[in-house]
């Protein structure tokens, strides 16, 4: 008897942990974390120290997993207001709802656990972050500030996107600056750019467009309610085009000595995890069709991570 109940506790807080899981939407950040690795790699053209990597992965974790918390914890009243008006999508389609989606707007978790939740991981973050460069420590600061800022932002400016692009090449540039203090201005840039643009085509507008009905009785201001099917596919594909020109660009920009691996394997990852997809969207405009582009463009930096590593290797 003793037995059972003790199985019955530990199955009760996995399914617990989960929720918190699902709350920093983990399978997505877990992906979101060859970021920061083909971004350091890019530059080095090499593995970085196995001190920095250690250090690298946990803080990269914490950090993904505190700022992805952190969006479901300022967007907790209009959540709540999305379960009470019945406009809360629940399907579990996208990698964002492989768990529950928004357990702590569904009463899952309370507000309070959500908060010491969000500020445990940002602490290891940024103490990780610390150690590894200061202004890694700042990076992190300013992307939890623009995240904050992308979410009060949700009924007044579509530009927002503009914000969640910023955001999500913080892992990236921190990264570099792991491992080199002065890192050249240009390959920055480039860098800067190429995440960017697949952020706001592969993720930011197929994941606002899986979410368009819900918005537009929010009235929230993102590209697919703003613009409209046919010019958000114009402006999603435009981001994919320009990014798979920039991961190409990145053979010469690199200071890495990458072969032609990388351009053969730039060019295939560029058409199967970002323009196949979105080809299909512009052919069939339905969420289902969005939820395709963005899980398989979440796999996008996993890949370039693996085309990098390949380069070099051989």
């Amino acid at each position: 008897m003793a037995s059972k109940t003790a199985s019955v506790q530990n199955k009760a807080g996995l399914s617990r942990l989960r929720l918190f899981w699902a709350l920093s939407r983990t399978p997505h950040g877990l992906l979101d974390m060859a970021t920061p690795g083909v971004s350091a790699i890019l530059w080095l053209g090499a593995f970085p120290p196995p001190a920095t990597i250690g250090l690298g992965l946990i803080t990269s974790f914490a950090g993904y997993t505190a700022v992805y918390a952190l969006n479901d914890v300022i967007d907790y009243p209009v959540d709540r207001k999305k379960i009470k008006g019945g406009s809360l999508q629940t399907s579990n389609r996208d990698l964002d709802s492989v768990f529950v989606r928004h357990p702590m707007a569904q009463g899952m978790l309370s507000y309070k656990e959500g908060i010491f939740w969000m500020g445990g991981w940002a602490l290891l973050a940024a103490v990780g972050s610390f150690l590894l460069n200061p202004l890694c420590l700042l990076i992190f600061l300013v992307a939890c500030l623009l995240e904050v800022f992308y979410c009060l932002l949700l009924k007044v400016s579509y530009l927002r996107a503009i914000i969640s692009g910023v955001v999500k090449n913080s892992g990236g540039m921190a990264a570099v600056f792991a491992v080199e203090p002065h890192p050249n201005a240009f390959f920055l840039a480039v860098l800067f750019l190429w995440l960017f643009f697949w952020e706001i085509g592969g993720q930011n507008v197929p994941n606002d467009w899986i979410d368009l009905e819900e918005d537009r009785q929010l009235q929230a201001k993102t590209i697919p309610v703003q613009f409209g099917a046919e010019r958000s596919i114009v402006i999603l594909y435009s981001s994919l085009i320009i990014t798979l020109a920039l991961s190409m660009a990145m053979f010469w920009v690199s200071p890495a000595k990458l072969s032609l691996i990388f351009l053969a394997g730039a060019l295939f990852s560029g058409f199967y995890f970002l323009l196949i997809p979105a080809h299909r969207l512009s052919k069939n405009k339905t969420p289902f069709h969005a939820s395709a582009l963005f899980n398989r463009a979440s796999y996008y930096p996993l890949a370039m991570l693996l085309v990098t590593m390949i380069s070099w290797m051989f």
